[in-house]
């Protein structure tokens, strides 16, 4: 009975008519035969779930370096936030749930080590070798860098998973593209989602780690817009409660109210705009997914509140440098002696050059493997 099921069919059926349907894909660079009961984006987000670059976000650092605390967000835990926030959205919409959630899992496989302190330097180290940049890098990553399949390099992901990533962009993330993916024209809506769900989901997981590691004071936060009203509200509601669950419910309503405010400000336009197909959603100038203005407003006060109040905290300051020191010494060592690389990723350097070949490598490495190789290589009383 399964084979007589299109399952890419029955997707397209249950999808609004500007959502990305898998049985239109302009597929993959090398031609595979459909599985019987997975759509090709279904398959796709159970590549990058495997992939190793999946894996290794576990260890990588959001804002706090993982060794700071288990309860802190990591690269892994925020993907699967978006992922989360991304499908509710998708969802609600009648979007393509599954491209949606695959371009999610594999917005940020490459970063590197230490957040966007680690993307800075690596970018500073690559000067005049092509630069680095972690939408890039997520690109590479899936096209070239893993290798589980037999004929071609990469995990062979779908055109559309593709675009969403080189096309992923917020206020860090400013990727380039080729010609492939067609620079005038916009990304699909579902790759759009995505954007804006990791916009909600790393400024509301920041306010809870800031409050938990009390870099952010509470009382300053009163004059951050959004907090107060649903402070304000939870407060009303459980005036017993201490600041912990206070805290979290208001966490929760805020991403709730962001993301309510982001689906009728879609739909909105959708239908002022009689947007009715994929075209008309690559066709328009500027992106579908926004906030309200009144929305946009307080979310901006919210992310100058957390750039002046924790990413500019002495604490983060002080890792953010040693980061930058170990990073350096790293690829500088690698640089005089390519020999202490693995001999596998050595034998690479004679077909993409010596820099990118250790930049690779390192913004492979995980905080915690960078940190130990660093040991590694200075410690005298280290095993190597």
């Amino acid at each position: 009975m399964t084979k007589d099921l299109n399952f890419s069919e029955l997707e397209a059926q249950r999808l609004a008519p500007y959502a990305a349907k898998s049985c239109l894909s302009k597929g993959r660079r090398h031609p595979e035969a459909e599985h019987p009961f997975r759509t090709p984006f279904q398959r796709d987000r159970d590549r990058i779930i495997h992939s190793h670059a999946f894996r290794r976000l576990e260890y990588k650092t959001q804002v706090f370096v993982y060794h700071e605390g288990d309860h802190y967000r990591t690269r892994l835990t925020h993907t699967i936030e978006v992922a989360q926030i991304s499908r509710t959205i998708a969802r609600a919409l009648g979007l393509n749930e599954d491209l949606a959630e695959a371009i999610a899992l594999a917005h940020d496989l490459g970063h590197p080590p230490f957040g966007h302190t680690g993307e800075d330097a690596l970018n500073h180290l690559m000067e005049g070798h092509g630069g680095f940049e972690h939408n890039a890098q997520s690109l590479r990553i899936v096209e070239e860098l893993e290798g589980k399949y037999p004929g071609f390099k990469g995990l062979n992901l779908t055109f559309e998973v593709r675009e969403g990533i080189v096309k992923h962009s917020s206020e860090h993330d400013r990727p380039g593209m080729n010609s492939e993916y067609d620079r005038g024209r916009s990304a699909s809506l579902e790759a759009q989602i995505v954007d804006i769900a990791d916009e909600i989901a790393y400024n509301n997981h920041d306010i809870d780690d800031g409050l938990s590691s009390e870099m952010l004071d509470r009382d300053m936060l009163m004059d951050v817009s959004l907090w107060r009203e649903q402070f304000d509200e939870v407060k009303k509601k459980f005036p017993n409660e201490g600041f912990k669950i206070l805290k979290s419910q208001t966490v929760i309503r805020i991403i709730n109210a962001q993301v309510t405010d982001l689906v009728d400000s879609i739909r909105k336009t959708i239908e002022e705009e009689g947007i009715d197909s994929l075209d008309a959603v690559r066709s328009r100038k500027g992106n579908i997914a926004h906030f309200s203005h009144a929305m946009e407003v307080k979310n901006k006060e919210l992310k100058k509140f957390l750039k002046v109040n924790l990413y500019s905290h002495h604490r983060v300051i002080r890792m953010a440098d040693k980061a930058r020191r170990i990073l350096r010494s790293l690829f500088s060592v690698y640089m005089r002696e390519p020999r202490l690389l693995p001999p596998k990723t050595c034998m690479e350097i004679d077909n993409i050059g010596k820099e990118r070949v250790i930049c690779d490598y390192i913004a492979g490495m995980t905080d915690r493997f960078a940190l130990d190789e660093f040991k590694k290589l200075w410690d005298p009383y280290e095993k190597v």
